[in-house]
This record gives C-alpha cells, sequence and structure tokens, in this order.
C-alpha cells in the first residue's frame, strides 16, 4: 500500500519524508520537481483526473494526503488558475478516492477560512464549527474562500459518498527551505535576511504586519498532523484546527526573533490596524486545539521560539 502526497511543497515534502522515515510506501505528486529527495516522484496536476487515476493505479495508492495548493499571493495574481488548483484540484482528488474506493484522504485547509468571522466572535478559543453570516461574512481573500469551498466539499463527498476524508485548518504555517511563497515565510525570510546581515529591515508590507495577536504553526507539525490525520481510528469532527494554542504580537514576533539574531533591528513605518495578511478584524483568541487531541491524538510540539530556532539557524528560512 502506498500513500500518495500531491504538493511538493515544504508540508508536502516533510509528510513524505516522515511517512518514508517509519517504513511506508511514498509517492510525491507536484507539477515540479523537488530536485533530489531521495523520493518517489511522479509529474502530475491535480486538476486532470486521467493523470491521477493513472498514478494510483500504477503505484497501488489506497491513501492521499492533498497539500497541493496556490498560496494567497499566487491565487491573487492569477485567480483563475489558484481556483483551478485549489477547488477543482481538491474535488479530483476527492473524486479519484470515489471512483478507485480510496481509503483516508487528509486535505490541508487554512485558519483563514475564519478570519471574517473574528469581528463577532467571543473571547472564548476558535472552534472548528464556528458561526458565519453566509453575506457579511463572506471570505476576504480568495485563498480563504477556495479552502472554505475544498472543506465543503470533502465534507459533501463524505456524506454523499462515504469517502473516508479529514481536513486540517493549519495556522500560519512557519517553515523554510527556498523561496518563500506565503505571508507568514516571507515575513520570516526578511526577518532572518536581516538578522543575518545586520541591515535594518524596514516591514512596510502591509500584509506581513497585524494589530493585536496572531496564532502561528510550524511546518513540522504540520507534517506531523497529517501523519496523524491518516493513523485516526474514529475522526468524528472530520475538520480540525491544526495550532499551537499559542498566539503573539508583532513585537513579541520580533523580540523573538531577535533571540536568534540579536542584531536584528526592525522599523514599522505604519503600523497595522487589522488582523493579519489584510484581514479586516483583529483576532479575538488562538484556536482551539481539544478536537484535533482527541480525535486525532495531534497536539503541536514547536512552539514560536523553537520554530523560528530551527527553521533560521538551520539556515531553511531562505
Amino acid at each position: 500500500m502506498a500513500t500518495l502526497i500531491t504538493g511538493a511543497g515544504l508540508i508536502g515534502r516533510l509528510t513524505a519524508e516522515m511517512l518514508a522515515a517509519r517504513g511506508e510506501r511514498v509517492v510525491l505528486a507536484d507539477i515540479r520537481d523537488p530536485g533530489a529527495s531521495g523520493l518517489a516522484f511522479v509529474h502530475c496536476d491535480v486538476t486532470d483526473a486521467a493523470a491521477l487515476d493513472a498514478v494510483v493505479r500504477r503505484h497501488g495508492v489506497r491513501r492521499i494526503v492533498h497539500t497541493a495548493a496556490m498560496l494567497s499571493t499566487g491565487i491573487r495574481a492569477n485567480p483563475a488558475r489558484g481556483v483551478a488548483v485549489n477547488v477543482v484540484g481538491t474535488t479530483q482528488v476527492l473524486d479519484c478516492a470515489r471512483r478507485l474506493g480510496l481509503g483516508r484522504v487528509v486535505c490541508a485547509s487554512s485558519t483563514t477560512v475564519g478570519y471574517t468571522m473574528f469581528g463577532s466572535h467571543d473571547a472564548a478559543p476558535i472552534e472548528e464549527d464556528l458561526p458565519m453570516r453566509m453575506l457579511g461574512e463572506r471570505p476576504a481573500s480568495l485563498y480563504a474562500a477556495s479552502k472554505i469551498a475544498g472543506e465543503h466539499l470533502g465534507l459533501l463527498y463524505h456524506d454523499l459518498y462515504g469517502v473516508d476524508v479529514v481536513m486540517l485548518r493549519y495556522a500560519a504555517v512557519l517553515g523554510g527551505g527556498g523561496p518563500a511563497s506565503s505571508v507568514p515565510g516571507r515575513l520570516l525570510e526578511q526577518l532572518a535576511t536581516g538578522g543575518r546581515s545586520g541591515v535594518p529591515v524596514v516591514l512596510d508590507d502591509p500584509f506581513v504586519l497585524w494589530a493585536g495577536r496572531e496564532e502561528f504553526v510550524d511546518a513540522r507539525d504540520c507534517a506531523r498532523a497529517n501523519l496523524a490525520a491518516l493513523d485516526a481510528a474514529a475522526p468524528v469532527q472530520r475538520v480540525y484546527n491544526v495550532a499551537t494554542g499559542d498566539w503573539c504580537s508583532l513585537d513579541e514576533f520580533i523580540a523573538t526573533m531577535r533571540a536568534v539574531f540579536p542584531r536584528l533591528q526592525v522599523s514599522v513605518p505604519r503600523p497595522s490596524t487589522t488582523g493579519f495578511a489584510g484581514f479586516p478584524h483583529l483576532r479575538p483568541a488562538p484556536s482551539d486545539t481539544r478536537l484535533a487531541a482527541a480525535e486525532l491524538g495531534f497536539r503541536a510540539q514547536h512552539n514560536l521560539g523553537d520554530t523560528i530556532a530551527y527553521w533560521c539557524r538551520a539556515g531553511h528560512s531562505g
């Protein structure tokens, strides 16, 4: 039995490496070759149903971890392609599982699906089944809209066709290993570059700023959550937050970076008045992680300091 990992980005590669390390057969699929990794790799576009079926049959795939997606910056620049990858691609993965009778499918989602509801939420931890006004609290980004669509499609494929799907809402993911394409990745890379060089950093990109507090998660924990979701015996909720349960201000984030790079100098010409990545509301609380612990057996292992120290000291952030 093999597990197919769609998307050879950081979380996909880490997930594949962790599965291989415990002796499992893994196939990593993407439209771009990630280079030498020691893993079985195939070129495959997740929007291509025939190509997906061929990979599954050729490699004896029985489970899928679906991480392939266009992130917020990419989907903003090319919305039609982004929706095709994030929505149609997710549908093709789910339908492949339906047609071929596969086992567990784990799909990567994002806590940004709930960001527009922050304005009406109280100070309790942010639950998965949070209330939403369909118009007034509609998604504020194409990326969040595509992830909400993916979650609903996954739940419908479970309800209507019995596809065994689990959706994981990652908090803002921190990690490295290549050019940063995510908003939190850009923040980490910019600060780490300034910290190494001693050149003062000017944070003037409003998307990497936030007022109040925001939550982050280590890419290694996202990969561990993928494995926990593959293994979980009874995932009743089907949608889970993947986060630490902690949150921090921008000043606290910079201070944690400065513990690794004492020379780091940062200025913020125009402090943010919004939430992270330009979302309109400030986060009222961190995400509730109790269901992930109870039903998946997952708890994050890495706090912010550990995450920054690992990815920056190892030179992984850029």
